[in-house]
């Protein structure tokens, strides 16, 4: 049995659609192979039966031999169960080629996806990752799922083009132009369906990215009363989903039905012309059963290549979306040579030129924003999550620095930041720090995130599971515990993003107090307009629309700054 989805999915060419999805026939050439072999077999063995039967009528009915009778009867069994056993065995082989392409192509953008991180959502809409995983993956497996049906019928008509051919040149010669001009006629109607379809997934990667927003921000929407207006802007949006896809369906329907009736009338044509030449005597009574049974055969192989053809358009589609974001430029990539021949740590002395605020090495600084996206956007331009031109770090452009370096060095620590499931010691332990995380760290950070009563609530304590977000855990808990891994990861520099908005104030408090001095010597930066932090912070910085206008101690700044007052008062009344 094998098993799914493969370890390394290898590395994709992502230089043009039609290229990735020849490199995916590339990388599973043995199932694919394979399955092109019994797609023959099981397409051949059904061209040869009406041969059999043919020959069957003329040497065993028609000339009353009973030797030839139960020869060519055998034969016709033979093939029977050649067809079976051939369509059991291809069907497998096309399964394995769906499955494996469609979860390689998963394994590449969420190996991708987690390469770019914070990055991702900038440079492509969400709904259209999304997208990948739920409509795309079907679409490219379905074009590998008819390829063995598409070998096996463009080898059947060669076959049967033989046969006819040998019995008589003129149904021959009719079959051989009439396959090619039933091709033709559908042409044209795959160009529009292309196009549609191109701009259903376009509309279907909008759509569910609307989605994503509506229920990331349910509880906020709730709270402003915008839920009616969401909605009915995703109602617009799935109703232009709708009519678009009900025009790729307009000439899906045309194309379903000229699979049928060109094919059909093709039928008609061989049959009559067979008819013809058997009232005339060209033909044999068992030649003109073969030659209707090759013509009714041959709406199986018509209707494999067109389908064959529109799956392929609908692949290289999907295949454009995929990748869109394979192709993606790798940050973490950059600068490797630099890091590798400079990892050393700094002093921490973080600036940024656009604000002018600028945080000495090692001290604990609190920056307070009128608006707080403002504050949001100083911390993801320190942390390099959006564009940092004029931020410096012990002098040197962060922009300059290796990305990983710069994440070793720096760490943003907000509120979306997500807790993963399993052991929560794993979980709070950052992977980098390998075994140099010990029980009393793990200990000393729990007490300065102030979430040992998180820990005693649980019978398995530091062995229990995380399920999956942490949605066993409270708003406060899991934040709390973000808290914890965050101060285990010791960077240089921490960024903290409201660290303490969703707990207590008397829990709020314990954490101001410890958390100066569980990050000593280390440069620490909290975010947020809590007076129970500021107060307990040795610098305020007060920020007022994107510039810093205001420095000093909390206190100090509420009895001259009149601005940082009105800021901070809310939560101090």
């Amino acid at each position: 049995m094998r098993h799914l989805p493969e370890p390394d999915p290898g590395i994709p060419d992502t230089r043009s659609a039609t290229r990735f999805l020849f490199w995916l026939v590339r990388k599973q050439w043995t199932s694919m192979t394979l399955g092109a072999f019994w797609g023959v077999v099981w397409m051949v063995s059904q061209a040869l039966m009406p041969a059999a039967i043919g020959k069957t009528i003329d040497a065993g009915v028609t000339a009353k031999d009973p030797g030839d009778l139960w020869r060519w009867s055998a034969v016709v069994l033979v093939l029977g169960c050649l067809t079976g056993v051939a369509g059991v065995l291809r069907h497998r082989c096309a399964v394995t080629n769906w499955l494996t392409a469609a979860y390689r192509t998963v394994q590449l953008t969420a190996r991708r996806a987690t390469e770019l991180g914070a990055t991702l959502p900038s440079r492509i809409a969400t709904g259209d990752v999304v997208a990948i995983g739920t409509a795309d993956t079907s679409s490219i497996g379905g074009t590998m799922d008819v390829s063995a049906r598409f070998t096996g019928a463009i080898v059947s008509i060669v076959v049967v083009a033989v046969l006819l051919l040998a019995a008589d040149v003129r149904i021959g010669l009719t079959v051989l132009i009439g396959v090619p001009v039933i091709t033709a006629l559908v042409g044209p109607l795959l160009k529009p369906m292309h196009r549609r379809q191109s701009e259903v997934r376009a509309l279907q990667g909008r759509l569910t990215g609307r989605a994503n927003d509506i229920v990331a921000g349910l509880r906020v929407l709730r709270g402003i009363g915008g839920e009616p207006e969401f909605a009915e802007r995703y109602r617009a949006e799935s109703q232009r989903l709708r009519s678009a896809g009900v025009r790729v369906a307009r000439v899906e329907s045309l194309l379903e039905s000229a699979q049928v009736l060109l094919p059909g009338l093709f039928v008609v044509g061989v049959t009559w012309l067979a008819a013809r030449l058997a009232i005339s005597g060209d033909i044999t009574t068992g030649q003109l059963v073969a030659f209707y049974g090759y013509a009714a055969f041959l709406v199986i192989p018509l209707r494999t290549i067109t389908e064959a053809w529109g799956r392929f358009l609908r692949a290289h589609v999907a295949a454009t979306k995929v990748v869109s974001v394979l192709g993606l430029s790798n940050p973490l990539n950059e600068g490797a040579a630099a890091e590798a021949a400079d990892d050393a740590e700094g002093s921490g002395a973080l600036a940024d030129a656009h604000s002018g605020v600028s945080f000495a090495p090692g001290g604990f600084t609190a920056v307070a924003a009128t608006d707080p996206a403002e504050a949001i956007e100083l911390a993801d331009r320190l942390g390099r999550y959006r564009p940092a031109d004029g931020v410096t770090l012990d002098g040197v452009p962060v922009d300059k620095l290796p990305l990983t370096r710069l994440r070793r060095r720096v760490l943003v620590a907000d509120n979306e930041a997500r807790l993963f499931a399993g052991r929560l010691a794993d979980e709070l332990a950052p992977p980098a720090a390998g075994g140099g995380v010990t029980p009393a760290d793990l200990t000393a950070a729990l007490h300065t995130a102030a979430a040992e009563d998180i820990l005693d609530a649980l019978p398995e304590g530091l062995d229990a599971e995380v399920t999956e977000r942490g949605r066993s855990f409270s708003g406060g808990q899991q934040q709390r515990l973000r808290l914890a891994r965050a101060l285990l990861a010791d960077p240089e520099v921490l960024l903290l993003v409201e660290p303490t908005s969703a707990v207590d104030a008397h829990t709020e408090a314990r954490i101001a107090d410890r958390l100066a001095a569980a990050r000593a010597g280390r440069t620490t930066v909290v975010f947020t307009t809590s007076p129970l932090m500021l107060d307990r912070a040795e610098h305020v910085v007060f920020l007022a629309d994107g510039r810093a206008v205001a420095e000093g101690r909390h206190r100090e700044l509420l009895a001259t700054v009149p601005a940082y007052r009105a800021t901070v008062a809310r939560e101090e009344d």
